[in-house]
């Protein structure tokens, strides 16, 4: 399991994330138009699957904007943006913040994923939703990088999950 704080309070995530080199678990998200959106949908392409709690809280805003700015320069990568939140929030959010680099996806139908990348918070306050991580793909959807981000009010580290992304 996973340990990470929120606020400086230990709490756990259900697992750990997906092993480097190995093949990251496929999943089941609702997109933006209520479509189920599968990791199949995104093969051949790099990705990254940034995972938060919500994107109405202002870390998880804040890295996604920074995010979405950095990868606007390269259209060939994929950025998946996953959460708790339902489609109709991520959509007003990104349309809000002019976050149109990202496809958001939503947990609404399933905590299968958050369980299957071990993300799941266990317990405190907010057990049930997913821990701050970021999991990088390569074209054949193996794992290339990962970072469970250790306190949840925390930015995840860019520059080295950038870097992952980049790199062919």
């Amino acid at each position: 399991m996973g340990k990470i704080t929120l606020k400086g309070n230990p709490i756990q995530t259900n697992g750990n994330l997906p092993s480097l080199g190995t093949q990251a678990p496929d999943f089941q998200l609702a997109d933006g138009e209520l479509n189920n959106r599968s990791l199949k949908d995104f093969k051949g392409k790099r990705k990254m699957i940034y995972i938060v709690p919500s994107l109405d809280t202002s870390v998880c805003s804040l890295s996604t904007k920074k995010f979405n700015e950095q990868i606007k320069a390269h259209p060939e990568l994929t950025l998946l943006v996953v959460s708790a939140d339902l489609p109709f929030a991520q959509k007003r959010m990104c349309s809000q913040e002019h976050v149109e680099n990202i496809l958001p996806l939503s947990m609404m139908r399933s905590k299968d994923f958050a369980k299957d990348y071990g993300v799941l918070i266990q317990d405190g306050s907010l057990a049930g939703i997913c821990a701050r991580a970021v999991v990088v793909l390569d074209e054949n959807d193996t794992v290339v990088y990962t970072e469970l981000v250790p306190e949840i009010t925390q930015e995840p580290n860019y520059d080295k999950a950038l870097e992952a992304l980049l790199k062919k």
